[in-house]
């Protein structure tokens, strides 16, 4: 199955934003394998510049977060405790700001994605997490700065989620004031959501 990546256009839209639209979206990889796609069900956003948990924070520039003063959509993947990550670049050039894709609901490619990641108990796993599901798919450091825009690693229209619920982000405790921000959006009641789900906000 092929899917029409969204256009360069989506990515030009403000972080907070562009953290909760990116819900309901594909993310989608193709490789040599075959194509392993899931709907975007989780994300977080970093706003860099005044951002403590943002690794842009101060406007930092080293050769890792580089990607990130370039154009909006295109991916900024890292490793972390040996899990590679992957984000979208947002905030415009010179702005470096960025989205985190935490987790996603299993779509195409579904015994691919069990092949990498190995037996689970619930295809609910297979990608319920930053690290499960850059595995799951197959995405790798390698795929660093490319366009968001076009395969092999793109972002598809997909389906409007029922409710998007927002709450602090996970996993930044030495951020300051910065980790109590309201900036993780999921939706409600998706089983395949990573972190604590009753760590929430309003409804948005």
């Amino acid at each position: 199955m092929t899917f029409e990546p969204l256009h360069a256009s989506f990515y030009e839209q403000p972080t907070l934003e562009l953290a909760r639209a990116l819900l309901g979206k594909r993310l989608v990889k193709e490789t040599p394998e075959g194509t392993a796609a899931g709907w975007i069900v989780e994300t977080e956003a970093y706003i860099g510049p005044m951002d403590r948990a943002a690794h842009s924070y101060n406007h930092r520039r080293t050769a890792r977060t580089e990607v990130m003063f370039g154009p909006s959509g295109h991916a900024y993947t890292y490793v972390m405790h040996r899990h590679c990550l992957v984000n979208v670049v947002s905030g415009g050039e010179g702005n470096p700001e960025a989205v985190l894709i935490r987790a996603l609901e299993p779509f195409e490619g579904i015994g691919l994605m069990i092949s990498r990641r190995g037996p689970v108990k619930q295809v609910s796993e297979l990608a319920s997490g930053p690290g499960k599901l850059t595995k799951a798919l197959g995405i790798t450091p390698a795929d660093y700065g490319l366009p968001l825009t076009e395969p092999p690693l793109y972002i598809a229209e997909g389906r409007e989620p029922a409710e998007i619920v927002s709450g602090p982000r996970i996993g930044i405790p030495n951020s300051g004031e910065a980790r109590d921000y309201p900036w993780r959006f999921w939706e409600a009641g998706n089983p395949c959501v990573s972190g604590p789900r009753r760590s929430r906000t309003a409804p948005g």
